[in-house]
C-alpha cells in the first residue's frame, strides 16, 4: 500500500468523471490534489468538495507552453495521472475531420506534452509516479471509432515504452485501461454499452492499481479480457467477432 499521506499528485482532465471521483479517492487517502483543466468554474467545484487540500491550476493541453506554465506554477510533485480526453463516436463511414484532429490532438499529442514536462524532473531525482488512462479500445479496431481507438492505441503504445524505459528506476509508469464510464462523453453513444461502471467504481479500480507494483490494468475485468483475448486471434476471427 503506498503511503500518501503528504504527497503531491497533479490529475490532468480533473473537472468531471473519473477525474473528478480519483480526486476524491486521492485526497481521502491524504494527498494533495492539484486539479488541471480547461475549466476553472468547474474545478474550484471539485476542489471545494475535496476532504483535503487541493489547489486549481488551468492548462489547455493541446497547448505545450501552457502546459509548461501550469508545471512550472504547481513545482515538484509526487505523481501524475493524465486523465483527459475528447470523444466523439464515428468512423470511416461518417468521418468529421475536425473532430477527429480534436481527439489527436488532445487525447495523443497532449499525453505526449503532459509527458514532456512531467517525467524530465522525476527522472533528474530518479523518483516519482506518473499513470496513463488508456481505455479497452485499445486492444484492437473497433467499428464506428477509429480516430478515438488510435489515439488509446497510442497511449497503450506510450506507456509500454516508457515503463521499458523506467522500469529498474525509481519513476513508477502505470497504465490503466477502463471500459465504458458513465460520463458526459459516453452519453453521446447510442448503442448499448457492456458492463458500463460508475465514475466512483472505476476510480475505486484506478486507486487500487496505483497502490500496486503491476504495470497495467484493464477494466472491468471480465470485459476486459474479452478484448485482451481479442489481441491474439487470427484477423478473420478478431473482426468477425469485434466488427
Amino acid at each position: 500500500m503506498r503511503d500518501w499521506q503528504g504527497k503531491r499528485y497533479w490529475l490532468i482532465g480533473a473537472s468531471e468523471g473519473l477525474g473528478e471521483a480519483l480526486a476524491h479517492k486521492l485526497s481521502d487517502a491524504g494527498a494533495e490534489v492539484i486539479l488541471t483543466a480547461r475549466s476553472e468554474d468547474k474545478l474550484s467545484a471539485v476542489a471545494a468538495a475535496l476532504p483535503g487540500r487541493a489547489r486549481v491550476v488551468t492548462a489547455d493541453v493541446s497547448s505545450r507552453e501552457s502546459l509548461e506554465a501550469a508545471a512550472t506554477e504547481i513545482g515538484e510533485i509526487d505523481g501524475a495521472v493524465w486523465l483527459a480526453g475528447a470523444y466523439w463516436p464515428f468512423g470511416a463511414k461518417d468521418w468529421n475531420a475536425e473532430e477527429a484532429e480534436v481527439m489527436a490532438d488532445v487525447n495523443f499529442t497532449g499525453a505526449m506534452r503532459a509527458v514532456g514536462v512531467i517525467l524530465p524532473p522525476m527522472i533528474a531525482r530518479d523518483d516519482g509516479h506518473l499513470v496513463l488512462t488508456g481505455s479497452l479500445t485499445a486492444y484492437g479496431g473497433l467499428p464506428r471509432s477509429a480516430p478515438y481507438t488510435a489515439t488509446k492505441a497510442g497511449i497503450m503504445a506510450l506507456a509500454e515504452s516508457l515503463h521499458a524505459d523506467l522500469r529498474k528506476t525509481g519513476v513508477q509508469v502505470q497504465l490503466v485501461n477502463p471500459g465504458f464510464i458513465r460520463t458526459r462523453l459516453t452519453d453521446k453513444n447510442d448503442f448499448k454499452m457492456p458492463a458500463i461502471m460508475e465514475p466512483e467504481a472505476a476510480a475505486q479500480e484506478v486507486f487500487e492499481h496505483m497502490n500496486s507494483d503491476a504495470f497495467s490494468k484493464a477494466f472491468p475485468f471480465w470485459f476486459g479480457l474479452v478484448f485482451r483475448l481479442g489481441r491474439f486471434l487470427p484477423p478473420w476471427i478478431y473482426f468477425r467477432l469485434f466488427a
